[in-house]
């Protein structure tokens, strides 16, 4: 059985390779330390079975952004103030022998999740995504999400979104 928790000293990243070194250089060296200095969180999904050092299966980062609303739809931003407040997923990776799993598809979920209860606490209109490229900006626009008017790689998913897909 899978689960999905905070990444601590548990975990072996070194052996993590989603096949994109930024996302991996990202976990073997910098999650912790942005854990640590509070810019951001990184949850990992591992077997619940296993001894530590646990193997990462997936991972995804979340912190607190802020948006301008001119650059997202404008029916979407006609309703709120120039600045708005956001979360950020900033990294999901899944390990390369898991690709094909649907452990993105779990990942997203869990990330949604804690938007949600983010937004719930102190707010924040809409969960944001920096895509790599064209497939993953198309994994994230079958969920919901919506493409920045600044940048198609750029994407929102609205908290109106959020409360259908939750539902």
């Amino acid at each position: 059985m899978n689960r999905i928790e905070p990444l601590s000293r548990d975990h072996n990243r070194s052996d993590f390779d989603c096949g994109v070194e930024p996302l991996n250089a990202y976990l073997r060296g910098t999650a912790r330390q942005h854990i640590e200095k509070q810019i951001s969180m990184t949850y990992v999904l591992v077997d619940e079975v296993a001894t530590p050092p646990k193997l990462i299966l997936g991972y995804f980062t979340v912190g607190i952004c802020e948006v301008m609303a001119a650059e997202m739809s404008p029916m979407f931003a006609k309703k709120y103030p120039p600045k708005l407040p956001a979360v950020r997923l900033g990294r999901l990776a899944v390990e390369q022998r898991q690709q094909g799993n649907h452990f993105g598809k779990a990942l997203l979920f869990a990330a949604i999740k804690h938007y949600w209860k983010v937004a719930e606490s102190v707010g924040g209109v809409a969960l944001i995504v920096d895509a790599k490229d064209d497939r993953a900006a198309d994994f994230y626009r079958h969920f919901g999400f919506q493409s920045f008017l600044t940048d198609p790689l750029k994407l929102f998913l609205p908290l109106g979104t959020v409360k259908q897909l939750l539902q």
